[in-house]
């Protein structure tokens, strides 16, 4: 077998030593700006390729070396150079390159599809401009500068210790042009210092920096710097270093800027200042320091444990494992690795494509928000077939390819009849089960206040006494309304006297009709003020019991507006629990379906409950504070006009307790939690039709 001829730009370098021990070298494509490990065996066979005969190749580096290669190893480099175009193209087979290379390129909806989830844009050159300012950047590498970066980063910690309720205060005034302006040019330059300190790293260590520029990932826009050449580094840690700068230069920019907000005066600098000190570089680490996507995080960790394409290996381990789980098909493991490295890359594995498909959907949701209907469920299902679907494809093929063998493996009837039973289980039914914050209360209770600011004058009743139906509970004394009553009073018997003497002067006759229009005024007012006065003497509605009384009320107190005197509870044991829920969870209630309810300090483990009401239309208004997620509740609600209106409709829920509840209960409400057994129902079922809903609504136009 003839070999192909290497292209003469490649470069091979020295490599570091692999964790076995044995040395590895680096190939450079200086074309592509890719780099390729090659182990010790590969580089021996790479030396000889000259000879472009693989028989021959395998016997004198088995002749020459303690290797044992065969001709298959060779051919197995032969192949590996071609799919990655290292080899020159040969004369006469120009259809063949060009066909690979279409496929490799895919369909043009291939190729917008990926362009559109990602693509650069470089924007400069820079590497002879670092060259030049290399003596400059390397004075922010010096002991000294990290000293002083360390003192200034004291010097701030101390003042915002000092000065916290002013820094916890400090925000960017987003409402004036100079605020933004200063918010946006300090994450420019701290995006840039970002990038030219792997920059200036990778060339402190003799790598070429060929571009920088922008990446767009789904049309979201961050700077890249490319230092590729880092490979070139036979010490790992030189290229931990490249990797790390960018983190460090903001983590020393964090540093002098909470040192610079100590100093400033209050402004949109210091404003500037406090966003660089705190949520611009806590922001850069949270995704730049996440090892599951390919940002600084990950070249990190590859680095730190010196395994380069860290996400393909462990993916392919990864797959490997779950074959094996599924399967048992005894296949060798993609590389051979400790058994703690192999779990650990196996457990990274599963973590990045959690991580991924958590990201991944919320990026499609994204996506179908900010666009307008129809390209938002193109994109949507752009997002949600290339990220997620994609890779199942792609491992069911795999599946495919080995379905013979995994057929006749006895692991493949065990893990079936575990699906089968896992899908059984979600189409049987299950019993339903809704939880809500509720409030226990007596059935039947009706407040007694003041309707107004008045003198006691009398409380027959006083705490625990039990009151008979229309028995008067207090006797109030309102001066402003008994002044105005004595007014229309006298103002009546004069209109009266008028009319009495009407007959005896001709302009009093004159005037009756409207002495009695007059008197028909006054005593409707007198009546609504009876009626008003009324509300100051109360009855009990019900027999009952009088709770909650101020022990220390006494008569000739002065009361206030709506200020509560204490409560008359029906003396019947019935207590009933109430609660708000939404839509979702109304459709799981129905009458009659049992309930428990749960309190913390309630004298009971849990009260059995029973429904027995729930509103057909939603209420428009939260009466009930306590149900409210700000009061640690569960409705979601806003306030409007002093009132909290639900987010979401609410259906009031009202439960009957069924069994007896002990006297030292009061008239006190527990607010606890509330379960209710619902129908049973398959998950399958219940999962189906909330995504159909979701479905039907969102393509409805």
């Amino acid at each position: 077998m003839s070999l192909p001829v290497l292209r003469e730009e490649l470069d091979l370098l020295p490599g570091p030593c692999l964790p076995d021990g044995q040395p590895s070298w680096t190939l450079h494509d200086p074309v592509r700006q890719l780099f390729y490990r090659l182990d010790w065996p590969t580089f021996e066979i790479l030396q000889r390729w000259w000879r472009r005969d693989g028989q021959a190749i395998a016997a004198e580096v088995s002749a020459q070396t303690t290797l044992d290669i065969q001709a298959k190893d060779v051919e197995r480099v032969g192949e590996f150079l071609i799919a990655h175009q290292l080899t020159r193209p040969e004369p006469g087979l120009a259809r063949q390159w060009a066909e690979r290379w279409a496929r490799q390129r895919g369909s043009p909806l291939h190729w917008l599809l990926h362009h559109y989830l990602f693509f650069r844009i470089p924007l400069l050159r820079p590497d002879a401009w670092l060259g030049r300012w290399l003596p400059v950047a390397r004075l922010f590498g010096r002991p000294a500068f990290r000293l002083l970066t360390l003192a200034a980063l004291l010097f701030g910690a101390t003042q915002v210790a000092q000065q916290w309720n002013a820094f916890q205060s400090s925000l960017v005034d987003a409402f004036s042009w100079e605020g933004l302006g200063a918010y946006g040019a300090a994450l420019f330059l701290t995006k840039l210092a970002h990038e030219l300190g792997h920059a200036f790293t990778a060339k402190h260590y003799g790598c070429r920096v060929p571009t920088m520029g922008l990446a767009f990932l789904v049309m979201w826009p961050v700077a890249y710097t490319d230092t590729n050449e880092a490979w070139k580094l036979t010490d790992a840690r030189q290229r931990l270093r490249v990797a790390c700068a960018g983190i460090v230069t903001e983590l020393h920019i964090a540093a002098w800027a909470t040192a610079a907000w100590a100093l400033l005066p209050d402004g949109a600098w210091r404003s500037a200042a406090f966003v660089l000190a705190t949520t611009s570089w806590l922001t850069t680490l949270a995704v730049n320091m996440s090892p599951f996507m390919r940002f600084d995080g990950y070249f990190i960790l590859s680095d730190a444990l010196d395994m380069p394409n860290l996400h393909e290996r462990s993916f392919a381990l990864a797959r490997w494992r779950l074959r094996e789980l599924l399967f048992d098909l005894a296949e060798p493991a993609p590389e051979l690795l400790p058994p703690a490295r192999t779990r650990a890359l196996v457990a990274f594995a599963w973590a990045t494509w959690i991580y991924r498909a958590l990201l991944f959907l919320g990026i499609a949701l994204f996506v179908y928000q900010v666009a307008f209907k129809v390209l938002g469920v193109v994109l949507f299902a752009v997002e949600i077939g290339w990220f997620l679907l994609a890779p199942l494809l792609q491992e069911w093929r795999a599946w495919h390819q080995r379905w013979a063998v995994i057929r006749a493996r006895r692991r493949t009837r065990f893990s079936a009849a575990l699906l089968g039973a896992a899908l059984l289980l979600l189409a049987l039914p299950w019993p339903t089960r809704s939880t809500a914050t509720a409030m226990l209360r007596p059935a039947d209770i009706w407040p007694v206040y003041a309707p107004g600011p008045a003198r006691l004058d009398a409380l027959p009743f006083r705490e625990g006494q039990a009151v008979p139906a229309g028995a008067e509970l207090l006797r109030l004394h309102a001066p402003e309304l008994a002044q105005r009553r004595v007014a229309l009073l006298a103002r009546l018997q004069g209109l009266k006297w008028q009319a009495a003497t009407s007959g005896f002067d001709a302009d009093a006759r004159n005037r009756l009709l409207v002495n009695e229009d007059a008197a028909a005024v006054a005593r409707t007012e007198l009546a609504s003020i009876d009626d008003e006065l009324a509300n100051y003497r109360p009855t009990a509605p019900f027999a009952g019991l009088l709770r909650d009384v101020d022990p220390d009320l006494r008569a000739g107190q002065w009361l206030s507006r709506r200020e509560r005197i204490g409560l008359l509870v029906r003396d019947d044991g019935r207590w009933i629990v109430e609660t708000w829920v939404d839509e979702d969870m109304v459709r799981h209630v129905r009458p009659g379906d049992a309930a428990l309810f749960v309190a913390p300090g309630l004298p009971l483990r849990a009260v059995r409950l029973k429904v027995v009401a729930i509103d057909r239309d939603t209420s428009r208004t939260l009466p009930r504070a306590e149900m409210a997620t700000q009061a640690g509740g569960h409705l979601l609600v806003r306030e409007k006009g002093g009132l909290l209106v639900p987010e979401h409709g609410a259906y009031h829920v009202t439960l009957a307790v069924q069994e007896p509840l002990p006297r030292t209960l009061g008239a006190q409400s527990w607010r606890g939690q509330l379960s209710i057994n619902g129908p049973w129902e398959p998950p399958l079922a219940r999962y189906g039709r909330q995504a159909l809903a979701v479905l039907v609504r969102e393509v409805s136009f």
